[in-house]
């Protein structure tokens, strides 16, 4: 692979320039920081800013106090005197990924009920190895850790992407995990939100048993604030959560129980059941769920795809990489491997190869319509979703939905920066906003495969070693 090549400032004396305008970093973390000074320049490389817009040859990108100072072409962008300089040719820039379905957590292998063990030391780091530089947790079942984690990375004593902590779970009568407290009632979820929001969450999420009251008062006392809400629902279809005024739905129309034929007012029904019937006879293109799009599209509700998470349980469909397996402790990686070989086995009977068609057809066909369509993992199901890795893969998975790779990248960018509110800061490049920027070798505008190719992440002006981020918590996901 073609080294970056450094010029004007060594890469040796970069650490002591930084220390004139910032404090010094943990001698731990420090090893991991490639490039670190005051003004670095990239030139000759190619940008893919976000936006949707074809990719530029040849570009200069400035960074200096964190932020893009100047992005143009090599021509009318001067280098300033004593930058420390990259040559990027060969490789791309693209924004920071705002990771918007992100968990802090990994399922524990074996065993009932299903646990979630929390992977502070992980998954931090694998996230921005990744080119995740902003993401939303989505869901916690630590949220204090969370919360904590959150401001360890702020204060530079713990090296991670910028974090938007998600409350605990609003679970209803019904939750699978003992981690998730089940709701009474509507009074109980508006005191919940109430303390969480004064802990200092950014965000709910209703899950699979939460009943239409419930909701109701979780998202009055939560915009009453300007805090949204987003939810994996079950026992509200999409249309009526849009009534009740929700944000965001997760996953797709792949839990969309209105379209289930047993489906009964306020009650979550077997999630296989619904599966199996909207496998056999949904038709993405019908009346019904296009009626459905264009009804969110109207109430301005977001969609967070999660594809990783749901190509694993398509028989045989997610890539076994080597990066993935050695990302997981020995028992997780047995475990993963021992179901990912029980449902190969029943691929014959499984609903997953024609349900992932579909969802690939509804995320489309919605961000067609005017949808505000954002990108996440989800680390759980089974295992071997990954952060970082399985963000890129996300990527990917929306040019296999039929999304160019730059309209892939602005969705896994630009978009969550908009549903954040944040678009003046983060999601597309260009000057003023804060230096979050993914060096990639090669071009994912053309090859998009490339995208796993990142080197390099930027965010506010830092450069961290992917490959060093990664390599140091080898073997460590499914234990910490």
């Amino acid at each position: 692979m073609r080294r970056i090549v450094l010029g004007l400032v060594a890469l040796g004396a970069v650490g002591s320039l930084s220390a004139q305008t910032r404090a010094p970093r943990p001698p731990a973390l420090q090893a991991f920081v490639k490039v670190d000074a005051p003004t670095v320049a990239l030139r000759h490389v190619r940008v893919i800013d976000g936006t949707g817009s074809s990719a530029r040859e040849s570009q200069t990108l400035v960074i200096a106090g964190g932020k893009i100072t100047a992005l143009g072409g090599d021509a009318a962008v001067s280098v300033p005197d004593g930058a420390t300089v990259l040559d990027l040719t060969g490789y791309s820039v693209i924004p920071g990924i705002v990771g918007m379905h992100e968990h802090m957590y990994y399922p524990t292998p074996g065993g009932a009920p299903a646990m979630y063990g929390e992977h502070a030391t992980s998954f931090p780091r694998l996230y921005l190895a990744g080119g995740v530089t902003t993401m939303r947790t989505t869901g916690s079942v630590e949220p204090y850790t969370d919360l904590e984690i959150k401001r360890a990375i702020d204060e530079g004593t713990m090296i991670g992407p910028k974090m938007r902590i998600t409350g605990p779970y609003f679970a209803g009568d019904g939750a699978y995990t003992p981690q998730m407290r089940q709701l009474h009632d509507a009074e109980d979820a508006r005191r919940t939100a109430e303390y969480w929001m004064a802990e200092g969450v950014t965000s709910f999420k209703a899950y699979m048993h939460l009943t239409p009251a419930e909701l109701g008062a979780l998202v009055k006392a939560a915009h009453a604030r300007g805090v949204k809400v987003t939810g994996h629902l079950g026992a509200v279809g999409f249309r009526e959560a849009a009534a009740i005024g929700i944000d965001d739905l997760e996953h797709g129309l792949a839990v969309d129980t209105e379209f289930f034929s047993g489906k009964k007012p306020g009650v979550c029904p077997d999630p296989k059941t619904a599966a199996k019937e909207m496998a056999e006879s949904l038709d993405v293109a019908g009346a019904p769920v296009q009626e459905m799009i264009r009804d969110l599209v109207a109430h301005k509700v977001a969609v967070t795809s999660t594809l990783p998470v749901f190509e694993t349980f398509v028989p045989g469909r997610a890539p076994l990489a080597a990066r993935v397996l050695d990302a997981m402790t020995e028992a997780s990686k047995v475990s993963y491997l021992r179901v990912r070989s029980s449902i190969s086995d029943d691929a014959a009977t499984s609903p997953w190869a024609a349900l992932f068609k579909k969802e690939l057809q509804f995320e489309h066909d919605f961000a067609k319509a005017g949808g505000l369509l954002l990108a996440g993992l989800d680390p759980t199901g089974y295992g071997g979703v990954i952060p970082g890795f399985g963000d890129q893969r996300e990527i990917e998975l929306h040019v296999e939905a039929g999304f160019t790779p730059v309209e892939a990248i602005h969705i896994a960018t630009s978009n969550g920066a908009q549903f954040l509110g944040e678009q003046d800061r983060i999601g597309t490049l260009a000057a003023g906003k804060d230096a979050d920027i993914v060096v990639i070798h090669g071009d994912p505008s053309t090859t998009i495969a490339d995208v796993l190719k990142v080197e390099i992440v930027f965010k506010d002006g830092v450069g961290y070693d992917s490959a060093k981020l990664v390599e140091s918590v080898r073997g460590l996901v499914g234990l910490r």
